[in-house]
């Protein structure tokens, strides 16, 4: 993956997305705001974005931000924004997850959904976004993560050539993607009955200069997201 694979991955899939990964994906979504616990005049930042489609499902009482890479998609956020009146979003950019204009700890939570194995440098996306979260604040990430199962691990692997293609690396691996990236955890769940989909909610109280030795230690629950 690099950044004109995304953008182009993405420009093609800008008008069909919400069809496409809309309902498919609708339950990671809403099992991870809810898992915000979002309080009244948060400034929360979303993390691509895309077109928007999880914008009327924060509670009106925050300040939402998002960016996002493609500007098509962000075209087809903004039409939702007007249509549906949500004033609680306060702007979307076309921004760089990797190298983000904000300044530091600009947001109470930063969330990302779908986007970690999207980015050419997940480590890099991870330390931006803890960068521009207030300290003690909270991240929240939604994605997809290699299969423990034989036969799909097998798919992933074949699939991982055609990554730039298909929008997004398929075998990332969970433990190692934590590890990597010292992450607090506070909690990781399924938000899919196949646990396709790993929720994964992180304290910010970690520098990015900070390494772990041994992932740190999490509960993994795999019951579905409630």
């Amino acid at each position: 993956m690099n950044l004109k694979t995304v953008k182009d991955t993405y420009r093609r899939y800008a008008k069909v997305y919400d069809l496409i990964f809309g309902a498919a994906l609708d339950a990671g979504r809403k099992a991870a705001i809810r898992a915000m616990h979002c309080a009244t005049d948060e400034r929360i930042l979303e993390v691509g974005v895309g077109t928007g489609i999880s914008l009327p499902m924060y509670p009106h009482d925050v300040q939402i931000v998002g960016i996002d890479i493609s500007a098509e998609m962000l075209d087809v956020a903004h039409k939702r924004v007007a249509d549906q009146k949500l004033h609680h979003v306060e702007s979307l950019r076309v921004m760089d997850a990797e190298q983000m204009d904000f300044p530091d700890q600009s947001f109470d939570k930063v969330i990302a959904m779908y986007v970690a194995s999207v980015v050419p440098h997940p480590e890099r996306l991870i330390s931006e976004m803890r960068r521009v979260c207030k300290p003690d604040g909270e991240l929240i990430l939604v994605n997809h993560f290699r299969s423990s199962h034989r036969v799909i691990n097998g798919v992933e692997a074949i699939l991982r050539p055609f990554a730039g293609w298909i929008g997004f690396t398929p075998d990332v691996e969970l433990s190692q993607f934590v590890a990597d990236n010292g992450l607090d955890v506070i909690d990781i769940r399924d938000t899919d009955f196949l646990g396709h989909w790993k929720l994964i909610r992180c304290r910010n109280n970690i520098l990015p200069t900070q390494t772990t030795a041994t992932p740190p230690s999490f509960q993994h629950t795999s019951r579905q997201a409630a």
